[in-house]
């Protein structure tokens, strides 16, 4: 029996001092803290058996992948699949009491929170990261793989893995920032999801 294990890793922090929700939008780059987190992250990969590494393509992502090419030596693969949910709200300030959400005109796009109708359906993303989890346990049968993706995303794999529903409130997500969500496969089967904060502390 052959056992092959895929991360999932949420991104650093960004630097966003405008609290807005960008969402896909370009240029949006890890905080200090941020890369600070991605290393410490990293780190905890150093002697595993990684033989496959890719990344949404994301600037944010993108730069948290950094330091698990040097921890692991392997080139860093870009897969669209693996790209934060779009959203009608991208490009908005969508926390505190000055949330553009507030607004009116902003709610007709809160009709039905099960798709959810504000952004990309919950199922298309769950698809997508089927198809990146796939590739990335071909591509690594019986090692590791990682791949750096984003809380949403990472967040609909684990509700399905788990078989929960996938509408949810955000309130009840377990992903922080540069966390790991590991999957594990005994052949074609997947038997086990663990997840784990090694950058918790920072």
């Amino acid at each position: 029996m052959s056992t092959t294990i895929v991360h999932l890793v949420r991104h650093g922090e960004v630097h966003n001092p405008g609290q807005i929700l960008y969402g896909r939008l370009p240029e949006y780059h890890l905080s200090s803290r941020g890369r600070s987190q991605a290393a410490r992250t990293a780190a905890a990969f150093t002697g595993h058996d990684v033989t496959y590494l890719a990344a949404s393509p994301l600037t944010r992502a993108q730069e948290t992948a950094e330091p698990f090419a040097e921890v692991t030596g392997l080139q860093v693969e870009t897969d669209e699949d693996l790209i934060e949910s779009w959203n009608h709200y991208e490009g908005l300030r969508t926390k505190g009491w000055r949330s553009q959400l507030w607004n009116p005109i902003r709610w007709q796009l809160m009709t039905n929170p099960n798709l959810p109708s504000w952004g990309e359906p919950y199922e298309e993303i769950l698809a997508r990261m089927r198809d990146a989890i796939a590739r990335a346990r071909a591509q690594a049968e019986g090692h590791e793989a990682i791949l750096v993706s984003h809380q949403l995303p990472i967040v609909i794999v684990q509700r399905a893995v788990r078989e929960m529903r996938l509408p949810h409130s955000p309130l009840d997500r377990q992903c922080d920032l540069a966390s790991v969500s590991s999957l594990i496969f005994q052949d074609d089967t997947l038997t086990e999801i663990k997840y784990s904060e090694p950058a918790k502390d920072l």
